[in-house]
């Protein structure tokens, strides 16, 4: 095939949109990628003539059970579980298991289509995967929980292992539907292994998971600054979310030195003009992880704050942005806004929470801007971290562990500087540099293990 016959940019996401109806979300992650891509390969044959980014995009398969479970009133209830895994060119499939209404195969295809170039981006070895199902753990009692991660687990667990697919919590997921799974698979298997990660430290977790994804994302923010001989003291921030990963990005922010104004959930957002310090923080923590409360609860412990309901914090005015909450929270107009009032830097906590709009409308601003892939792949590297102490029997100390997500990090940031240059520009396109090294890393292994 010349170059001059390879199908164009738009002729791709059509098919892509055509093979995968109603699927908005698959397509979008999707086209972001590939408009980057597309204009890397160009002139790059192999890549071509293998087909590989249509490979990438193509689920080597997506794994679709029933999930019966009985609630605490007797009655039987059936959801759908999913497990998606996309790629394993450079390792096992690795990604998070979701549980929240909003689940569907389009959200679990496109962020293990992300996971794939995000891990590769970590230097470890792990290929892509994502699972999940449209259960809601919110309201549900502990005993109802264990039965639906137990039902969950009597089919998933034909499909996983320490050297297939190690999955890890997400959304709706954390160390109580871990330990139930875990518990489910060890039944099933007569197995200890390492086929989960964010397990509790009694049974083979690693210190700093929790805190990994909303630190990593800080770093990133820290290292984008440090290009412009800048830094994070003395600014100001608003975050989207109050789970783990909002609110670990909060506490590395302030430890850093800068001055974080907001968190939100579903029913709004907060805003404290004092500042939400490090014992505000743990106040939130509390209210999230123990008392399973909703974020306005906030303004009757601390009377300076304000809750503004049913709205996202991207009208208050800040030099540095992290969406930490859900996928496509931060729109065009968002992204208009926050570049109008100010703000420098963003990074993204979150899995593709701005939307390809707002994405686009950051680049022509020239602000610093970090997608998720690469801001937010501080959690799964400290998995991957997991991984390996399962591996050996063994667990490294926190001081270790903090070293090596600084460095994984920094290591991140150098890939997309790498990758992301613009001729003209001061500012990396992290984008481009984020989808480019991680579609190498992938690209390059899939070369060479022929057309499989």
């Amino acid at each position: 095939m010349a170059v001059s016959d390879h199908v164009d940019l738009a002729t791709f996401i059509e098919g892509v949109k055509r093979r995968n109806p109603g699927q908005p979300e698959f397509a979008q992650a999707v086209q972001e990628v590939a408009e980057d891509i597309f204009d890397f390969i160009r002139d790059k044959e192999q890549y071509h003539k293998y087909q590989i980014l249509r490979r990438i995009a193509e689920p080597d398969r997506v794994i679709s059970f029933r999930v019966c479970w009985e609630d605490d009133k007797g009655n039987i209830r059936v959801q759908r579980g999913w497990r998606v895994q996309n790629n394993n060119a450079i390792g096992p499939y690795k990604g998070g298991i979701r549980f929240h209404p909003s689940v569907t195969e389009s959200v679990l295809k496109f962020l293990a289509f992300e996971q794939t170039f995000k891990n590769a981006l970590t230097g470890l070895p792990m290929g892509g995967g994502k699972g999940g199902a449209n259960f809601n753990p919110k309201g549900k009692s502990d005993n109802e929980v264990m039965r639906f991660c137990q039902s969950f687990m009597n089919e998933l667990y034909r499909h996983i292992g320490a050297d297939v697919d190690v999955p890890a919590g997400d959304i709706g997921v954390g160390a109580r539907e871990i330990g139930y799974m875990f518990g489910q698979y060890k039944r099933l298997t007569n197995e200890f292994t390492g086929v989960l990660t964010g397990k509790g430290l009694e049974y083979g977790g690693s210190l700093i998971r929790t805190e990994a994804t909303g630190y990593g994302a800080t770093y990133f923010m820290q290292n984008m600054l440090a290009t412009q001989k800048d830094e994070i003291k003395g600014k100001k921030a608003v975050i989207s979310g109050s789970g783990n990963v909002a609110t670990h990005a909060a506490e590395k922010v302030t430890q850093l030195g800068g001055k974080v104004l907001t968190l939100s959930d579903s029913e709004g957002f907060i805003y404290d003009p004092d500042g939400i310090d490090q014992t505000k923080i743990n106040w939130v923590k509390d209210l999230k992880n123990k008392r399973r409360g909703r974020i306005s609860e906030y303004v009757k412990e601390f009377t300076g704050a304000e809750f503004h309901v049913g709205k996202t914090p991207w009208s208050v005015p800040c030099e540095l942005a992290l969406p930490c909450a859900t996928q496509n929270e931060l729109t065009g107009d968002d992204a208009r806004t926050l570049v109008g009032n100010g703000c420098i830097a963003v990074s993204e906590g979150a899995n593709m929470p701005t939307t390809l709009e707002g994405v686009h409308v950051f680049k022509d601003a020239q602000i610093l801007f970090a997608p998720g892939k690469a801001a937010n792949a501080g959690g799964v590297s400290v998995s991957g971290l997991e991984m390996s102490q399962n591996s050996a029997r063994i667990s490294w100390k926190e001081e270790e562990l903090q070293r090596l997500l600084v460095d994984i990090m920094a290591g991140i940031h150098a890939s997309c500087v790498e990758y992301g240059g613009r001729p003209g520009s001061k500012v990396t396109d992290y984008v481009r540099g984020a989808n480019i090294a991680g579609f190498k890393k992938v690209a390059d292994a899939m070369l060479a293990f022929g057309v499989v």
